[in-house]
């Protein structure tokens, strides 16, 4: 199973849409994970006509039409891999175990907020990732998602894609 993570794509005030190279890994996908901050209602409508299978949850720039229609947290089972979707995350410092102890049951948490690339694994085994943003990079050399492959319970192949400057 393939997966594309992708967050705080801020379309349209960042973009006017997501990056071609994106939408490739979009439409070869077979699930996205959209850890927030979508902040139009269009784009999720765009991800949902193009995704294969989409889970997605709300940021904190997304607005009451967007909350309507997406949760806080998401939580899937994939191939065997127990995942669970967030935006926020709170401080670096002490993430792994403020996170192990709010996701106790799943093996993976994508994040968003930060704009930053995460990779890091929590004491009790939880994989943590941030997979940056394809449109706002802010203070990084480049704007960025993640793919990866899930097979039989297990996470492999993770990649952080750079996306070429606008």
């Amino acid at each position: 199973m393939e997966l594309v993570m992708v967050a705080d794509t801020h379309v349209p005030k960042r973009a006017r849409d997501l990056p071609a190279p994106l939408w490739a890994a979009i439409d070869a996908a077979d699930v996205v994970l959209h850890a927030g901050d979508w902040v139009d209602v269009a784009l999720l409508d765009a991800l949902a006509a193009r995704a294969r299978r989409l889970v997605g949850v709300h940021g904190n720039n997304d607005g009451p039409e967007l909350r309507a229609r997406l949760p806080e947290v998401a939580r899937v089972e994939l191939a065997g891999l127990r995942v669970a979707v967030v935006h926020e995350t709170g401080p670096k410092t002490g993430r792994e175990a403020r996170c192990a102890a709010r996701f106790p049951d799943d093996d993976l948490l994508v994040f968003g907020h930060s704009h930053i690339p995460w990779d890091t694994v929590a004491p009790d085994g939880l994989r943590l990732l941030n997979p940056g943003s394809p449109t706002d990079r802010r203070a990084q050399p480049y704007a960025t998602y993640l793919t990866a492959r899930v097979a039989a319970g297990r996470l492999d192949r993770v990649e952080l894609h750079r996306l070429p400057p606008r």
